[in-house]
């Protein structure tokens, strides 16, 4: 039986066998087949091989010796998670259940070691079909320990001697074989949730984007309805407004992205006297560095980004002059439209333009936008993608009720119909503007985070005014068993050397330092989070580029603020508190006033500072470590946080 992948076929894995197989083979020709399959393979890796091997294949020894069904059970190493770069150092496929080893060289795990684990059972749990309604265990293998060592953060650390008992105890009684092999390696078996840059590149590549499993079931049904909505528009020549809700991280801008990729588009655009528009529509983004971020991925894609995603202020600037520009397409996608300026904050931006110019822009976004809207020929279909609780910015505080009096206010209401869950819909209680429900609008799960439900929840109770800590504890618990990772420091250099080490396997994966841009101690501690410095940074290569890149997070070297990562995602955060959002006596810190300008038109300074929080704390997919620097200003803070369910992170 063959136990290295065949030349013709793309290998997935370095060894795969039956335990018997892997029993009897010789160590060094294991050894071969893995250093055939990882190329780049460096001295140290191959010692480890020779070193893990032997002990391995005693245990599995072992494992055959007392479990009858062992022949059936398979040993995979350096398994490479597809579309992806990270490799388990060991899958056992046994009776009932799969169980992921990583294999350390050291008498005693890390907290980088327990979480890289965690991570791999966690995401073969969500992503992996075959792996449906089996327990995935993590284990920690220190090769240079004995025993079993207990149960960590949700991973079984023990030493080789005890892996044979463990996989025996791991086994349900009940279960009556074990995960087929043909099964695991099957192609598109394991089909991950990617990040919302990698999903902007597949989708310009292909107009699609991966059946992601279990995750594309959440979206779906709102693609599908905007399917339908706009379909009824062309047929009845009208034009609608789509109000897509949901909770952070529940992936709006992934609906936002695919609709304006559907191939369906293309065929109900009308012909123009210029001839058929080639865009049918556009992704706009208040939120520069979104833009900026995708419109640097697509591009280095080898297209162009600015044809599907572009900035708001750009476009409202365009369309808005004395001429009246007619816009190219028909379907106009608004994300983060609950942050849309109001008339006051657009008529700041447009100082520059000339007087008649000025006039024309004194109206909100949505004023705008509904009134370009109607300048298009038969049909238009304005879509608003909708967050809550993420107003960051002066003039973003109008909230919805300004979609309201855009459609009540444009010169015919009467063409317009609104199309939201009712939750939305409720802004337009009372009004004459006909409106549709439905609840396949509405995102109410999170997928960012790997699935791992009710962040925004734990994020809540955190920064809520009173202690809510016992509560958030305890949504904390259920975090850490989904493998979502909450860490605390108030040494930097250890919240560094903790994501550097999760992460070293993981090429592909992107870590970085966040923090407000209000705080004004940070700089002391070498965290330049200041207007200039993230002013210079450039958030394209920051966001996408590997670490062979100067520009890329992962030297955890520049910071993005709160206005350079809303909307955009990390695997993990390093989150820099500050001084601009403390506990003080049991409650949250309201003095904030200070950080924004003298004249400026800011409703509640307080609320936009823990807004800003909110944002950094739901950056991270696989989780966040917040570093609380060790002054007395913040003390209460770290205690709060310690108490709400961050676990600190101990120095190695």
């Amino acid at each position: 039986m063959s136990s290295a992948p065949d030349k013709d076929e793309q290998a997935r894995y370095g060894w795969e066998s039956p335990f018997p197989v892997f029993r009897d083979a010789a160590p060094k020709s294991i050894r071969a087949a893995l250093q055939a399959f990882v190329t780049d393979a460096s001295k140290e890796q191959v010692r480890a091989w020779d070193d893990s091997i032997p002990l391995i294949q005693m245990e599995v020894r072992e494992v055959c010796e007392a479990d009858d069904g062992a022949p059936m059970y398979t040993a995979i190493l350096e398994y490479e998670l597809p579309l992806e770069s990270r490799r388990p150092d060991v899958i056992l496929l046994v009776r009932g259940a799969v169980v992921v080893l990583e294999l350390k060289g050291k008498e005693r795990p890390s907290q980088a070691d327990l979480d890289q684990a965690a991570g791999y059972a966690r995401d073969l749990r969500c992503y992996h079909r075959a792996c449906d309604g089996r327990p995935v265990h993590a284990v920690v293998v220190p090769t240079r320990s004995a025993g079993y060592e207990g149960v960590h953060d949700g991973v079984h650390v023990a030493g080789p001697d005890a892996l044979d008992e463990l996989v025996q105890r791991l086994q349900p009684e009940w279960a009556t074989g074990a995960l087929s092999t043909a099964d695991f390696l099957a192609e598109n078996a394991y089909r991950p949730l990617p990040t919302l840059v990698k999903a902007a590149r597949e989708l310009f590549q292909s107009r699609t984007i991966r059946d992601v499993w279990r995750a594309s079931a959440l979206t779906d049904p709102a693609v599908e309805e905007i399917g339908r909505i706009v379909h009824e528009a062309v047929r009845t020549k009208t034009r609608r407004l789509i109000l897509v809700t949901g909770v952070p991280g529940a992936g709006k801008t992934l609906v936002g992205l695919r609709v304006v990729h559907a191939d369906y588009l293309d065929d109900l655009a009308l012909p123009r006297a210029e001839g058929k528009p080639t865009t049918p529509a556009v992704f706009l983004s208040g939120n520069g560095p979104l833009v900026q971020v995708l419109q640097y991925e697509l591009r280095s894609a080898g297209g162009e980004g600015k044809t599907f995603v572009r900035g708001v202020k750009e476009y409202v600037k365009k369309y808005s002059g004395k001429r009246h520009l007619i816009p190219p397409e028909h379907v106009l996608i608004f994300d983060e439209a609950q942050r849309a300026w109001d008339k006051d904050q657009v008529e700041e931006g447009q100082k520059k333009q000339t007087k008649a110019d000025q006039k024309q822009a004194a109206k909100s976004e949505p004023e705008h936008f509904i009134e370009f809207a109607e300048r298009i020929p038969e049909w238009c279909v304005v879509i608003g993608l909708i967050g809550t609780g993420q107003e960051i910015h002066k003039g973003e505080e109008g909230g919805l009720v300004q979609w309201r009096h855009a459609i009540e206010g444009c010169k015919k209401p009467e063409s317009w119909m609104v199309h939201g869950a009712s939750k939305a819909l409720e802004v337009f209680s009372g009004s004459a503007v006909s409106a549709g429900s439905s609840e396949r609008l509405n995102l109410d799960t999170e997928i960012r985070f790997h699935l791992a439900t009710d962040l925004h929840g734990f994020v809540a109770k955190v920064l809520e005014g009173g202690d809510g800590s016992a509560e958030s504890s305890r949504i904390a618990e259920g975090l850490f068993a989904g493998g979502y990772r909450l860490h605390l420091t108030r040494d930097l250099e250890v919240a560094k050397s903790y994501l550097r080490e999760r992460y070293r396997e993981a090429r592909d994966a992107r870590f970085g330092m966040v923090a407000s841009s209000k705080d004004k101690v940070l700089e002391d501690f070498g965290i330049l989070n200041g207007f200039q410095d993230t002013k210079r940074l450039r958030v394209g290569p920051w966001f996408g580029e590997g670490e062979s890149n100067p520009l890329s997070c992962r030297h955890l070297k520049e910071v993005v603020t709160e206005f350079q990562a809303q909307g955009l995602e990390l695997d993990a955060v390093l989150l820099a508190w500050g001084t601009d959002l403390l506990r003080k006596d049991g409650h949250w810190s309201n003095a904030l006033a200070r950080g924004y300008k003298r004249g400026a038109k800011v409703k509640d300074p307080f609320q936009l500072r823990v807004n800003a929080y909110r944002v950094l704390l739901t950056r991270g997919r696989d989780g966040t470590v917040v570093f609380v620097p060790a002054i007395p200003q913040l003390d209460e803070t770290f205690e709060h946080l310690r108490r709400s369910g961050f676990r600190v992170l101990e120095k190695e």
